[in-house]
Parts: structure tokens; sequence; C-alpha cells
């Protein structure tokens, strides 16, 4: 990962850098990482995610179907 300074605007560029890592979910991960996740909580963390998702895409669709 690349962030230029232009013009030495560190703040602009450590603002831009941020973005980046966010964007990328490094932040997500090193707090995930911060403790040791049984393989089994992993399993169930990650099917409620699934769950989470596929119910927002149901109502999404519903939403657009509905709107005509």
């Amino acid at each position: 990962m690349q962030i230029i300074v232009r013009e030495n605007n560190v703040d602009q560029a450590l603002r831009a850098l941020k973005k980046k890592l966010q964007r990328e979910g490094v932040y997500r991960e090193m707090k995930m990482r911060r403790h040791y996740e049984k393989p089994s909580e992993k399993r169930a963390r990650e099917k409620a995610a699934a769950i989470r998702r596929a119910r927002k895409m149901e109502r999404k669709q519903a939403e657009r179907d509905g709107g005509r």
C-alpha cells in the first residue's frame, strides 16, 4: 500500500492512509486477532454474518420488487 504526500501535507496523507486501511478491513482484522477465537466460535460468527447478509439481500430485493 502506498500513500503519496503532496506539498508536505502529512495530515492529508494520514487521513488517506486511514481511509485505505479501513476500506481494506485491516482495523477489523486487528480487533479480531487481539484474542484467540475458538474454531467453533468462528464458525458460529461467520454463520451469523452469512444469515445477516442473506436477510439484508432479501430486504433489498423485496424493496426493489415492491417499488415497481
